[in-house]
């Protein structure tokens, strides 16, 4: 997998932040969500969707936040 570009992130804390990254995987565009840790280095807990699967996931967030 290469390098995704890091498109937006939520800080938590000093040594917490979720990246959210936009990019290619197995030649599929993806979004990527994950919480990294201290020293950068990214955690298990996160989520990888693709494209269509992301706008769901969206629609479902604006309905539930609104």
């Amino acid at each position: 997998m290469s390098e995704m570009p890091v498109i937006g992130r939520v800080v938590r804390d000093s040594q917490n932040e979720c990246l959210i990254k936009r990019g290619k995987y197995w030649n599929i565009d993806v979004i990527d969500i994950r919480w990294h840790g201290s020293g950068g280095k990214p955690t298990r807990k996160g989520i990888r969707l693709n494209i269509e699967e992301a706008k769901i996931l969206i629609d479902i967030l604006r309905r539930e936040l609104e």
